[in-house]
């Protein structure tokens, strides 16, 4: 993945990530996607865990920057069976939902940006569905 696509990505979170209505819109998004994943935050403190998807996603754009997998290779333990219970399939539906809100969200955001998106991502959250 060439360094262009991880600075499109990360000016593009920049220009998403410092409205917390981008975060809500995307739990909206994801948690519209399927009734298990709503059911999975049933019990969640929601604010919380708009502040760790902050952080989650900033993780993945570092990896694609070349940042150490450290961070990811946790997030693919806590995620995993032992842990939360993730399943592999769901990565597909938050990738999604991720997509469709920085879409909403991004003045500038078009096709090229999503694909930049995906090259840049993919390989950090392979990893993490990975640990399943």
């Amino acid at each position: 993945m060439g360094n262009a696509d991880s600075d499109i990505v990360f000016q593009s979170y920049g220009r998403c990530c410092n409205r917390e209505s981008f975060f809500i819109d995307f739990y909206d998004r994801f948690m519209g996607s399927s009734e298990e994943i709503r059911a999975l935050f049933k019990d969640t403190d929601m604010p919380a865990q708009r502040h760790l998807l902050r952080n989650g996603i900033m993780q993945l754009v570092l990896h694609a920057r070349g940042m150490p997998d450290t961070k990811l290779q946790a997030l693919g333990c806590s995620h995993s069976r032992k842990g939360y219970g993730i399943r592999p399939e769901w990565y597909g539906l938050w990738l999604d939902a991720l997509l469709a809100t920085l879409r909403a969200h991004d003045p500038q955001f078009d096709d090229a940006i999503a694909q930049a998106w995906r090259r840049a991502i993919e390989p950090g959250i392979e990893l993490i569905r990975g640990a399943y």
